[in-house]
């Protein structure tokens, strides 16, 4: 299927590495030009450098850290000073400490909302008014699905989550009357360097070792194994395309049907 991304300009957050890497490879792959950013310049300049190769697309790799508003209006002002619009935008960026509500600092809470969410506000509202003006545009956000389906040792990732989709919801509603669509995925375990963290944690504040924390993690699956990158970029690329014109304000799961309550133990 042709989704029609042929020269689009999308801007992938979070895009060195995990789902946001991957995203953006199928991007380029389906002929989009990309805007790429995360905190670190090296690996970011090193996965551009291999997408463009792969894809003969143009990349553009920007080093910014999305829980600062300066570092996301520059990140989309460069975006727009050399490509004149952004057709796409695909947030990635963010992590949140895994951890029991004992154990939590308010530090790790407000360092995950200020990343989780408020980077992914930060994003929206940045390039919000110019595919407004433009009268099109595709906001796809990359949510877990703890927001959707709370887990008492995911908290600080499941309630920053369950923001961002009250928020894309609302967004849906306000801006789709402009021809902006705003949608999330959400997908369950992925098999990612995030992943490995967030299975240690898991493994800590449940006292065993990871074996026993990776068992679990597949057994609340009923495809008995945990989602790639590659497979949560393939919707997220459908979702971007005008191909799904008619898709706004959806949340959308791809964690295999993940049973939760099947990893407490």
């Amino acid at each position: 299927m042709d989704l029609q991304l042929t020269g689009k300009i999308a801007l992938v957050t979070g895009a060195s590495k995990g789902i946001g890497r991957a995203v953006a490879e199928e991007l380029a792959k389906e002929g989009a030009n990309l805007v790429m950013t995360a905190r670190t310049q090296e690996p970011l300049e090193v996965a551009a450098k291999e997408i463009a190769a792969m894809t003969q697309r143009e990349v553009v790799p920007l080093a910014g850290d999305m829980s600062k508003s300066e570092d996301v209006g520059r990140c989309v002002n460069a975006a727009l000073k050399k490509f004149g619009r952004i057709d796409i935008l695909v947030t990635c960026a963010g992590s949140s400490p895994g951890g029991l509500l004992e154990d939590l600092t308010e530090d790790q809470w407000m360092s995950s909302l200020n990343l989780k969410f408020m980077g992914y506000v930060r994003s929206v509202r940045a390039v919000i008014e110019h595919m407004r003006e433009r009268g099109e545009g595709s906001i796809v956000l990359v949510v877990g699905n703890d927001g959707l389906k709370p887990s008492y040792w995911e908290m600080t990732a499941g309630v920053a989550n369950a923001a961002d989709i009250n928020f894309a919801s609302s967004v849906a509603e306000q801006y789709g009357r402009y021809g902006v669509r705003i949608n999330t995925v959400n997908p369950g375990p992925v098999n990612t360097d995030r992943w490995d963290g967030l299975e240690k944690a898991f493994a800590r504040d449940k006292k065993v070792d990871q074996a026993r924390a990776h068992e679990l993690a597949i057994s609340s699956i009923p495809f008995h194994r945990i989602c790639e990158p590659q497979e949560v970029a393939s919707l997220v690329v459908f979702l971007a395309s005008p191909r799904a014109a008619f898709i706004n304000g959806a949340h959308i799961p791809i964690d295999g049907a993940q049973r939760k309550a099947l990893m407490d133990i």
